[in-house]
């Protein structure tokens, strides 16, 4: 079976929706990274030395390729993130070899198959 990583940058009160639709997508689990800062386009607006922009989260996906871009559009309209700029941003990455993958390997055989 083989992985790819998809990778979420998004708003923190948008973090328990976008894991709930990446769940309903096929994703057997995630790893949340709390307060990470990031800039886009516009720069981040300051108020006496203070950012006055929103925290954002980090959401890491290791999911099974062929469910992979089924979570991405999923968790993409869940989070608006074409709809409203500034709303966050999802990657998919390759992912060469995975250990610690027993249980999503079992989980996921039959759901896979009726994918490919």
């Amino acid at each position: 079976m083989h992985f790819k990583l998809i990778v979420a940058f998004v708003e923190d009160d948008k973090t328990d929706d976008i894991m709930v639709a990446a769940r309903e997508a096929g994703a057997t689990g995630c790893t949340v990274i709390n307060n990470a800062r990031g800039e886009g386009i516009k720069e981040n607006k300051t108020f006496f030395g203070l950012t006055l922009a929103s925290q954002r989260d980090v959401i890491l996906l290791l999911v099974e390729q062929h469910l992979s871009r089924d979570i991405l559009e999923h968790i993409g309209e869940v989070g608006q993130f074409d709809a409203k700029p500034g709303t966050g941003i999802a990657v998919v990455i390759d992912v060469e070899d995975a250990v610690g993958v027993m249980h999503q390997t079992a989980e996921l055989g039959d759901v896979v198959e009726g994918k490919i």
